[in-house]
C-alpha cells in the first residue's frame, strides 16, 4: 500500500487475522458446495470413465489391504494378458480415499467406499483453495491469497475436473502442485530447511498422485536457473532448491510406477542440470568472498576450465543415453507437449483422445472467463517490485500458458496460475482505489511534508532490525575508553560489518524513497465508479462460474439428459442398463470387447473381462480391437475368436441424437489398426477424403463390422423407415442386411448401446456340412441312375 509507513495497532492486527481465517472457511465451504450441484441434479455416481477405475482399485484397497494391493494382478483387465496394478498405478488418489474411508469408520461414520469417492474432489478442492491462499500470501499479501483463493474455489477449469463424482487423479493432484509451490516459495523467502524437507515431501504426494509431477520438476528447475542468471542467487535459493532434488528423486523413486525413471528418463535432466549450475555458482561466491581478487581471477579461471571439462563429459554421456532411445528418453505424452504434431503423426492412440486435443479460444472464455484480462495486470503488479517469489508466479504463468495451448487437459495447471496473478491484480487494484477514497476526506495528507522525528523513527527501525539480526557468533568486544571508565562495546568482523553497511545503506536509500514518495491518490468520483465496476466484474464472474458448475460440468457421462420442449427432463439411462445386462445375463468369465473408451466402466459395473480399457498401455492390442472393427463380419469373427470374446457391444447414438458414439470415433479406430496393421487404410473408408455412412460411402465402409453393428436394423427403428441418422444428419447407405457371424442379444432403450453375441463356430460348420452333405447325395444318386443299365435286357 502506498501508506506503508501507516502502524497497525495489535487490537486491528488480531481482528484481521479472526477475519482472515473466517474468510478463508467460506471459501473452502464455497468451494466444496459449488461442486454437488452433479449430486443434486442427478444422484450420488462415480463420473466419466478412468474414475470407474480408480473406484475398482480402492474397493480392492478397502477390503483386501494395503499388501494385496501392491500385488494385486487384475486379470479382468487386457485379457490374455492382465494387469499388475500396484506398479502401474500413481496410487495417491486411491490410498487418500482409503485412508479417508478408514479414519470415518474408526470414527464409527458409516459411509460406503463410493460416498468416500464421490466427496474426495469436493473435499480436496477447498484444501487447493487455502494452499492458494497461503502461495499468494508468500507473493503479494494477505489481501491477494485471499482473493486468489476465492477466484479458484469458483474457477470452472478446476470445476470441471473436481465436482462431485469426479474421481480421478486430479482431483487430489492440484492441492498437491499448489502445495509443493507454496513450500517451494516459502523456503525461498525464509531459508529454512524444515520448509525444505516439507517441500520434498509435498513433491512426494505429487508423484504419487498424478503424471503430471514432471512440469513441477521442471518448473521449478528453470525458476532457479532463472534467478542464477539474474544475479539472484542466495542461500535461500540453494537452500530451496538442494533438498528437493535430492529428496525429492529419492522419494519419487520410491514410486512403483516411476521407479528407476526418477534418473533415467529426460523429461528429469533438467534438474540434474540446474543442481550442478547451482553449486558451480554456489562455489564460485564462496571462493570470491574468502580470496583476493587476483586470486580470485586465477581460481575461477582454473574452475572454469575444470567445470568446463566436466559440463562437456557430462553432456557426451546425457547425449549417449539419450541417442539410444528411439523417442530420446522422452515418452510420448511429454514430446506431444514439446511437438504439438508428434501425437497426429507417430501415436494416434493420444491424438484419439479428445482432452488431448488443443483448445479453442472460446475455451479460454469458458473456462477462466474474466480472469484471462486480470492475468496481464497481475502480471505487471508483479514486476512493482520484482522479487525471488513473484518471477515465480509469472514463470509459472507463461508456461501453463503454453501447455494449455497445446492440450486442452492442461487448462486444469493453467488455473491457479491465472486465479493467483488475477487476484494479485484484483487486490493492487482494490487497494489503490480504497486508498483513494480512504484518504479523500484529509487532502492535506497527500502534500504533508514529512517530518524528520518520522524520518529518524524509520531510521533507527531499520538500525534495530539489523542488530537484531546479527549472529552473536560475529560479534567481538573491545574496550573503549570514555573519561576513566573503560566501556566494553560489541564489535564485528571485518567481513561481517562491511556486509551489515552496505546493506543498512541500501535499506535507508529505499527507506528515504519511500517517505519522500507521495501515495496515488485518485479522485473521488474515479475511485467510486472504478470499485462499481469492479463489483459488476466479479459478480459476472461468479454468475458464470456457478453456471458452468450446475449445466456444464455437473452432468455424468454415464447417466445423460436432455430438456423437452414442455421444460421437463428426459434421462437417458442407457449405459447402466447395459452394463446390468451383462452383469446378470452373462457368465461370470465371458470375455467382452469393445472399444478402449469403455473399458473401465465395462469392468467396474458389469464386472466382467475385457480385451482393453483406458489404460492405453498396449498399443497393439487396441490396434488388434481397431482392425477387428474395420475389417468385414467373417474376418472380425475370426480376430475375436482368437481373443476368446464372446459378446461384443458398440455405442450408437443415430436414434436419439447423441454425437460421441463409436460412428464418429471410427475413423480413429482405422488410423490406430493401420498404424500396426498395414493392410487397413484409411483412404479405403474415405469418398474423396470425406468420411461418409451415406449411399455414397465405400464398399469397405459399408462392409465394416462397426458399420454393421451399428447399423441392423436401424431402419426398422426409425419413423420414417428410411434409416435417418440424427448425429451424421443423413439416410443410411445399406439399410437392409443380415449378420452371419454375429447375433444381437441386447439393444438398450434408446439404441444408445447394442450388445452382439458371436455365434459358435460349430453349429454354422454343422450347417455348412448339412448343405454340402445333401449336394453330394444328389449328386450320388442322380449318376447312378444314367450310368446304370438293366441286366434283364437282352
Amino acid at each position: 500500500m502506498a501508506a506503508g509507513t501507516e502502524v497497525i495497532s495489535p487490537r486491528r492486527g488480531a481482528f484481521g487475522s479472526v477475519l482472515a481465517v473466517l474468510i478463508l472457511l467460506l471459501i473452502g465451504i464455497l468451494a466444496f458446495s459449488i461442486r454437488l450441484f452433479s449430486v443434486i441434479k442427478y444422484e450420488s455416481v462415480i463420473h466419466e470413465f478412468d474414475p470407474y477405475f480408480n473406484y475398482r482399485v480402492t474397493q480392492f484397497l478397502t477390503k483386501s489391504g494395503i499388501y494385496e494391493f501392491w500385488n494385486w494382478f487384475d486379470d479382468r483387465t487386457w485379457y490374455p494378458l492382465g494387469r499388475v496394478i500396484g506398479g502401474t498405478v500413481y496410487p495417491g488418489l486411491t490410498l487418500t480415499a482409503g485412508t479417508m474411508w478408514w479414519i470415518a469408520n474408526a470414527l464409527n461414520i458409516p459411509l460406503s467406499v463410493e460416498t468416500v469417492c464421490v466427496f474426495t474432489a469436493p473435499v480436496f478442492s477447498a484444501y487447493a483453495a487455502w494452499a492458494t491462499y497461503f502461495l499468494t500470501k508468500e507473493i503479494k499479501g494477505t489481501g491477494a491469497g485471499l482473493t486468489a483463493a476465492a477466484l479458484i474455489a469458483m474457477v470452472p477449469s478446476y470445476i470441471s475436473r473436481s465436482v462431485a463424482g469426479s474421481y480421478d487423479n486430479e482431483a487430489v493432484a492440484i492441492f498437491a502442485l499448489i502445495l509443493t509451490f507454496y513450500l517451494y516459495v516459502k523456503t525461498l523467502n525464509t531459508g529454512s530447511l524444515f520448509y525444505a524437507t516439507l517441500n520434498a515431501l509435498a513433491y512426494f504426494y505429487m508423484v504419487c498422485s498424478w503424471g503430471g509431477y514432471t512440469f513441477i520438476i521442471n518448473l521449478i528447475p528453470m525458476h532457479v536457473l532463472l534467478c542464477i542468471m539474474t544475479g539472484r542467487f542466495s542461500s535461500r535459493l540453494y537452500i530451496a532448491y538442494a533438498p528437493l532434488v535430492i529428496l525429492g528423486t529419492i522419494l519419487a523413486a520410491l514410486v512403483p510406477v516411476v521407479g528407476f525413471n526418477a534418473v533415467m528418463t529426460s523429461e528429469h535432466f533438467a534438474s540434474f542440470l540446474v543442481f550442478v549450475i547451482l553449486h558451480v555458482t554456489a562455489l564460485v561466491h564462496y571462493i570470491k568472498r574468502i580470496l583476493t581478487p587476483k586470486t580470485y581471477r586465477m581460481a575461477l579461471t582454473m574452475v572454469l576450465t575444470i567445470g568446463t571439462v566436466g559440463a562437456l563429459t557430462l553432456v557426451a554421456i546425457l547425449v549417449a543415453l539419450v541417442a539410444a532411445s528411439p523417442t530420446k528418453g522422452w515418452s510420448g505424452r511429454s514430446l506431444s507437449l514439446l511437438d504439438p504434431t508428434y501425437a497426429s503423426k507417430y501415436i494416434p492412440i493420444i491424438a484419439s483422445v479428445s482432452e488431448h486435443q488443443p483448445p479453442t479460444w472460446p475455451s479460454y472464455f469458458m473456462d477462466i472467463n474474466i480472469l484471462a484480462f486480470l492475468v496481464p495486470a497481475g502480471i505487471i503488479a508483479c514486476f512493482s517490485p520484482l522479487s525471488d517469489s513473484s518471477s515465480f508466479a509469472v514463470l509459472y504463468m507463461v508456461t501453463s500458458v503454453y501447455f494449455s495451448g497445446v492440450m486442452v487437459r492442461l487448462m486444469l495447471v493453467l488455473a491457479p496460475a491465472a486465479c493467483i496473478l488475477a487476484g494479485i491484480a484484483l487486490s493492487e487494484a482494490f487497494g489503490t482505489l480504497t486508498y483513494s477514497i480512504k484518504y479523500q476526506q484529509i487532502p492535506t495528507l497527500s502534500n504533508e511534508p514529512v517530518s524528520e522525528e518520522k524520518t529518524t523513527a524509520l531510521k533507527s527501525a531499520i538500525d534495530s532490525s539489523f542488530k537484531s539480526v546479527v549472529p552473536k557468533d560475529s560479534i567481538k568486544e573491545k574496550t573503549k575508553v570514555e573519561g576513566d571508565e573503560k566501556v566494553k562495546e560489541p564489535v564485528k568482523e571485518k567481513t561481517s560489518k562491511r556486509i551489515r553497511k552496505k546493506e543498512k545503506e541500501i535499506a535507508e536509500k529505499h527507506v528515504e524513497k519511500q517517505v519522500e514518495r507521495k501515495p496515488l491518490v485518485l479522485p473521488l468520483e474515479a475511485s467510486a465508479v472504478g470499485i462499481v465496476l469492479l463489483i459488476l466484474l466479479g459478480s459476472f464472474y461468479v454468475i458464470h462460474c456457478v453456471w458452468a458448475a450446475a449445466e456444464a460440468y455437473s452432468a455424468p457421462s454415464i447417466v445423460l439428459s436432455s430438456q423437452m420442449s414442455d421444460g421437463s427432463v428426459h434421462v437417458f439411462d442407457d449405459f447402466r442398463e447395459a452394463y446390468a445386462w451383462l452383469r446378470h445375463n452373462t457368465d461370470e468369465n465371458d470375455k467382452v470387447a469393445s472399444w478402449w473408451d469403455y473399458g473401465y466402466q465395462t469392468t467396474a459395473m458389469a464386472n466382467r473381462t475385457v480385451i482393453v480399457d483406458n489404460n492405453t498401455w498396449n498399443n497393439t492390442h487396441i490396434a488388434t480391437v481397431g482392425m477387428a472393427m474395420s475389417s468385414p463380419e467373417k474376418e472380425a469373427w475370426e480376430i475375436y475368436q482368437s481373443l476368446d470374446v464372446k459378446y461384443v457391444f458398440v455405442i450408437f447414438g443415430g436414434l436419439v441424437g447423441y454425437p460421441s458414439d463409436d460412428i464418429n470415433k471410427f475413423l480413429w479406430m482405422v488410423r490406430i489398426g493401420g498404424g500396426v496393421f498395414p493392410h487397413i487404410r484409411e483412404p479405403d473408408y474415405l469418398r474423396d477424403n470425406q468420411y461418409r455412412i451415406d449411399s455414397m460411402a465405400t464398399p469397405t465402409m459399408l462392409n465394416s463390422l462397426m458399420y454393421r453393428l451399428s447399423y441392423y436394423r436401424f431402419a426398422e427403428a426409425t419413423m420414417d423407415g428410411n434409416g435417418y441418422d440424427r448425429v451424421r444428419r443423413t439416410e443410411i447407405g445399406k439399410k437392409h442386411f443380415k449378420l452371419a457371424y454375429f447375433e444381437e442379444v441386447f439393444t438398450t432403450q434408446h439404441w444408445m448401446v447394442r450388445i452382439y453375441k458371436l455365434k459358435p463356430s460349430k453349429n454354422r460348420q454343422r450347417g455348412k456340412n448339412k448343405r454340402k452333405t445333401k449336394a453330394v447325395s444328389k449328386k450320388i444318386t442322380r449318376k447312378p441312375i444314367k450310368s446304370l443299365k438293366n441286366p434283364w435286357s437282352s
